[in-house]
């Protein structure tokens, strides 16, 4: 475990229980928003959170006393020897901790939640899988075997793709999609609400983690038992560590499952929510794809679930270009925009086609740009009518990102769509050969 620094150790004493036992009294910690103001004004005054730890420190303490009662602020400060023991406690079980102000703390937590990212991560595991992205999966607790089946194949071609599987560690389907990967010598990534120690510490997942295939992380302290809201929580941390996410099945209006992909599908819009597409019919999955998840299109091969991933249209996308701009003290900086937040994720593909004006001028973006090319190029490719299978091997695309501009062009009334077998054509008369046309 590597050592920490002063800023997580501060972060720790102000927010965390440090349960060196079962029977130990918490504290009056700090609450998420109660320790992001004071972060925030602890930067306006050019201060880090390791800087309450100062020997001098009481005309700071003083200065925070407005957003935290002095003396609980010093008797929060003051648990240093408690900090000690519980650090020996983890490191002898090779549990590692991160705080918002460590380069290792998951960038895409800290890009796609911002504020609301935890401000301490522990984990056991190789802390560089959180980087790698992959397939959230999610379902409830209670289902079949034709469901856990379902899941467990979708594990399995996650790991034959060579992508990870985030999901939560709970039973059902949670468990079958990591079971799948991992016995595809997949890699899967834990998000847990609850006993990290003991679930790092069975001797199977110590194996796998030893493997470097498994890593589990939770933001809550590693003894902590469960709690609903705590499991509620840890929700958004399993699509924001994922390039998208699939919901095998849900309850309706109830369940953790329905809280973490509605908050998706209305609030954090982080990643494109899928829902499953076959089998037998759910409630709660069309309540979902109501609500605008997108139905899972089966891929069925490593290179169409390859190309699934690569081409969903991530809504918040996290790469080496991206600048957070990280305060000192963890904080995310006003230069990561999230207007594209305030967009339903079926409307931002939707808008590509629809120009910009400036100064009374239309003026395309460079998302306008690029179907506009993907337009006339399936013009020319539509000498005879064709699936979307077809004209998505032609464009070497997915299957899904081809539906999408396909839809569109329907839409424009560019092309007509057939069904029974479905196929599209031109929508001009007499285009094709033998008499047939567009009418």
């Amino acid at each position: 475990m590597q050592k920490l620094s002063s800023n997580t150790k501060a972060i720790l004493l102000l927010t965390a229980p440090l349960i060196a036992s079962h029977g130990s009294l918490l504290p009056d910690l700090l609450s998420p928003s109660e320790y992001n103001r004071l972060a925030r004004h602890l930067h306006d005054m050019q201060r880090e959170p390791a800087d309450l730890l100062l020997p001098d420190a009481g005309d700071l303490h003083r200065a925070c006393k407005h957003l935290v009662d002095e003396k609980r602020l010093q008797s929060l400060l003051e648990r240093g020897f408690l900090l000690s023991q519980v650090i020996e406690h983890w490191q002898a079980r090779a549990i590692w901790v991160v705080s918002r102000a460590d380069a290792a703390y998951p960038r895409r937590l800290k890009a796609r939640l911002r504020e609301g990212a935890p401000a301490v991560l522990y984990g056991c595991g190789d802390i560089n899988l959180l980087e790698a992205g992959g397939l959230a999966v999610v379902g409830s607790r209670h289902v079949d075997d034709e469901q856990i089946n379902y899941t467990m194949a979708i594990g399995q071609l996650a790991a034959l793709a060579d992508r990870m599987i985030i999901s939560g560690g709970a039973k059902g389907i949670d468990q079958a999609a990591m079971q799948g990967a991992l016995e595809a010598d997949g890699k899967v990534c834990g998000i847990l609400a609850d006993r990290l120690e003991r679930t790092a510490m069975n001797r199977e997942h110590r194996n796998l983690i030893i493997e470097e295939r498994l890593v589990l992380v939770s933001p809550y302290d590693p003894s902590a038992g469960f709690n609903v809201g705590h499991a509620m929580q840890r929700n958004k941390l399993i699509y924001a560590l994922a390039d998208a996410s699939l919901v095998i099945n849900s309850d309706i209006n109830k369940g953790g499952t329905w809280a973490g992909a509605t908050e998706q599908l209305d609030k954090l819009r982080l990643v494109p929510v899928y829902v499953r597409s076959t089998g037998t019919a759910s409630r709660g999955i069309d309540a979902l794809r109501n609500r605008g998840a997108l139905p899972w299109p089966e891929p069925h091969d490593v290179k169409a679930f390859e190309a699934l991933l690569d081409t969903s249209p991530s809504l918040i996308p996290v790469g080496r270009d991206v600048s957070i701009g990280l305060f000192p003290n963890g904080m995310v900086q006003d230069s990561v925009t999230d207007t594209v937040q305030e967009k339903p994720q079926v409307q931002v593909m939707q808008e590509i086609s629809l120009p910009v004006l400036v100064s009374g001028k239309a003026e395309l973006s460079p998302a306008q740009r690029l179907f506009a090319t993907v337009r006339e190029v399936i013009r020319q490719l539509l000498k005879k009518p064709m699936t979307d299978t077809e004209i998505a091997e032609r464009l070497e695309l997915s299957t899904l990102q081809t539906r999408v501009w396909l839809q569109l062009l329907v839409d424009e009334g560019i092309l007509e769509k057939k069904n029974k077998p479905v196929r599209y054509f031109i929508k001009e008369p007499g285009f094709f050969e033998n008499g047939h046309h567009a009418t």
